[in-house]
């Protein structure tokens, strides 16, 4: 009798949809791939496991998904409507914040409250300022978020500030000191705002995962990995989305170490939106302690330490001043993938290419995903707008000349997320070299040839000859190889630890200049590239990227871009089977963890102050209070992890102390952090079977 079971891992991206199967073994047994459906998510999800095998789907014992939706929300600065209640903030922490910049000001309130640093009420919250808050937003969020100053040594203020939402709203709320235990209250506040934006994606996303799981009639425990490549269950994902930042580059550093056999390595994934770079040794990533950069924000959430940048197949290829070529990061869809679903737009490109240059060519509007928050808040020339979009692709140059009310208020739509735009990107470019071949090559050809004249005529940019669609397109894959090297170079001078990521962005591009030397790294050198290269072959200095490490590439486009890459930084390269669903197989792979930190001060001189989520507790020595932050940690861990899906646990517990001795004082204590760790396999649907059994 086959008593083999699988594992199911999901990834949805912005462009793909990915589904493998992995036997007990953790080997790969099938794997697919289907377009991403924004509006209706389970239509993608659908298409990818009807691709699979229906036998070994029956026998799934446990689901797993990544994700980069989050990711390439907080990169392109998208997100539903929030509201931020700050208690004890004031102006130049709610600047620091950048949160007005992320939400806009009339989502914040700032209100009286908060604690000092140890945990003591500074002013008491104003319920009735509070309650009114609350009420005046509530209809037009989709979720509010809490943070009070010095809520991590006493969270008092917050939790009461959630009992008023609860009480009043039926809508999601997040707490600043449930996401993170550091000091900082600004990032702090950012962070859980980031949280309470994703809460709808991440819903969005469950719920179709789930609903598409029961109509297949597969039954089995759904776990979602989180951004340091740790699994927790769906409640978990709703309640704290934010850790699922960076789930998808984090399942795929594991997928691509699982599928490569390499423990020492750059893995490096390119996707739709993003490029995610990490340094892998011993098997597995290191973490980012002080949180993750991604994009122009750094959340307070542990995730696995890459350099997520806005440069995917889907980004947008446009004129920066004085920069010339830029690309990224805002996404489009690609022309090639507009026509290859919507033929009818292949004879308003051919007309377009005869035509005098001008913005809104190669530009139509399509829908990206509903939001009912957001729509529910739209003005009639909008929700026109949004219906329209229903139809079809919405032509931008036709609807510029007939009714310039629409093409403003699906400008205001695309700025709110609700709808995306087509344009020319590095996707078309590789079609019309060549170099893919998935989608309409015709539409692509036909793309270059009216961006080219756009770059020319309009921008002054470009000598490439009229019609041709091949220079311009390859001038834009020189520049996507050239700043993918740049990012890597990036990479491995921060990991060295000598440079933040500003003086490692600076002189990684010197470095790349110089690596190099003058050739196109397609190989496709101009005569000036040549006499460059020929000038700089006597340099004094001979570079070489990570001579002991090799570039394992994943992803879609990874067999596309990454010879050449390799190539021009003289390093190894390592595409592995399976590279293209590379976040699949590393989303199976993972296990639950939760980590819980308990910080013990001493405020006076013999008084050491344990904060717990009840308040301060004072303790006359360290070593009981030590005790103390320990048990409660272990306590807190064990629970979150079983919350979260986990089978067995088992406890581990690590400590900061910051200390100094010296001859007159002798071992002078001031703070301690006690972290404990709890970890076990996901619990499957044959673990749940027996143990339902077994009583």
């Amino acid at each position: 009798m086959d008593t083999m079971h699988y594992f199911l891992g999901i990834d949805t991206g912005g462009t793909f949809t990915d589904a493998v199967l992995l036997d007990d073994n953790k080997k790969v047994i099938a794997a697919a791939k289907s377009l991403t459906t924004r509006f209706d998510l389970a239509v993608g999800i659908g298409g990818a496991l009807d691709k699979l095998p229906q036998a070994a789907l029956d026998r799934v014992a446990l689901v797993s998904l990544s994700t980069t939706l989050t990711t390439n929300s907080v990169v392109e600065g998208k997100g539903s409507p929030v509201c931020v209640l700050l208690a004890g903030y004031d102006a130049a922490q709610i600047k620091a914040s950048g949160m007005v910049e992320l939400l806009g000001s009339d989502a914040i309130v700032s209100l009286p409250g908060g604690h000092d640093a140890g945990g003591n009420a500074i002013t008491p919250l104003d319920e009735e300022a509070s309650k009114a808050a609350i009420l005046k937003h509530a209809p037009r969020v989709s979720a509010f978020a809490i943070s009070a100053s010095f809520a991590v040594r006493n969270p008092q203020h917050e939790l009461q500030l959630r009992e008023w939402v609860t009480e009043l709203t039926d809508k999601p709320v997040t707490c600043g000191h449930e996401l993170a235990s550091s000091l900082g209250a600004p990032r702090r506040a950012m962070t859980v705002a980031l949280n309470a934006r994703m809460i709808t994606h991440v819903k969005a996303l469950i719920d179709s995962v789930k609903r598409t799981l029961h109509t297949r009639k597969i039954d089995a425990p759904l776990m979602i990995v989180k951004g340091d490549g740790t699994l927790i269950n769906a409640a978990s994902a709703l309640a704290r989305p934010v850790g699922t930042v960076l789930s998808g580059p984090a399942a795929s550093v594991i997928g691509a170490c699982a599928l490569s056999g390499v423990a020492n390595a750059i893995v490096a994934d390119m996707g739709g939106t993003t490029t995610d770079i990490a340094v892998v040794r011993n098997g597995r990533p290191e973490l980012s302690v002080d949180g993750a950069l991604i994009g122009d924000w750094r959340p307070m959430v542990e995730a696995v330490k890459v350099y997520s940048i806005g440069l995917g197949g889907d980004s947008e290829v446009r004129f920066l001043g004085g920069k010339g070529l830029a690309i990224g990061p805002r996404r489009v869809v690609p022309i090639s993938l507009l026509a290859h679903e919507h033929p009818e737009v292949l004879p308003v490109l051919e007309r377009q290419q005869n035509e005098s240059p001008h913005g809104s060519q190669i530009r139509f509007a399509l829908r990206l995903h509903s939001d009912e928050a957001l729509i529910s808040r739209l003005p009639d020339d909008e929700l026109r707008a949004w219906e329209r979009l229903a139809k079809g692709p919405v032509d931008l140059e036709r609807s510029n000349i007939e009714d310039r009310a629409l093409s403003r208020a699906l400008a205001r739509l695309e700025r709110k997320g609700l709808a995306i735009y087509s344009g020319f990107t590095p996707s078309d470019a590789a079609h019309v070299l060549g170099m893919a071949t998935h989608w309409s090559q015709a539409a692509a050809t036909l793309a270059a040839r009216v961006w080219a004249r756009q770059m020319r005529y309009m921008y002054g940019l470009g000598t490439w000859t009229l019609g041709d669609a091949v220079a311009p397109s390859r001038q834009v894959v020189d520049l996507v190889l050239s700043t993918i090297c740049q990012k890597l170079i990036e990479a491995g001078l921060n990991d060295a630890g000598q440079m933040n990521e500003d003086r490692a962005s600076n002189m990684a591009a010197l470095l790349t200049q110089m690596a190099l030397q003058g050739r196109s790294p397609t190989g496709n050198q101009t005569r000036d590239q040549a006499a460059s290269a020929s000038a700089q072959s006597s340099s004094v200095f001979s570079l070489q990227f990570a001579p002991d490490m090799p570039l394992v590439a994943v992803g879609a486009p990874a067999s596309s871009y990454y010879p050449a890459v390799a190539e021009a930084l003289g390093m190894q390269l390592r595409v592995p089977p399976f590279a293209e669903v590379a976040n699949a197989v590393g989303a199976v792979l993972g296990e639950v963890s939760q980590r819980i930190h308990i910080t013990v001060t001493q405020p006076v001189r013999g008084t050491f102050r344990v904060y717990t989520k009840g308040g301060p507790k004072d303790f006359a020595g360290v070593d009981a209070a030590i005790a103390h932050a320990k048990e409660l940690a272990a306590a807190e861990a064990t629970q979150n992890a079983l919350s979260a899906g986990a089978d067995s646990i088992t406890i581990a517990f690590s400590q900061t102390d910051n200390t100094v001795n010296n001859d007159i004082d002798g071992n002078m204590f001031f703070e301690a952090i006690v972290t404990a760790t709890a970890s076990g396999a996901p619990l499957t649907k044959v673990r749940a079977s027996v143990g339902a059994l077994l009583g």
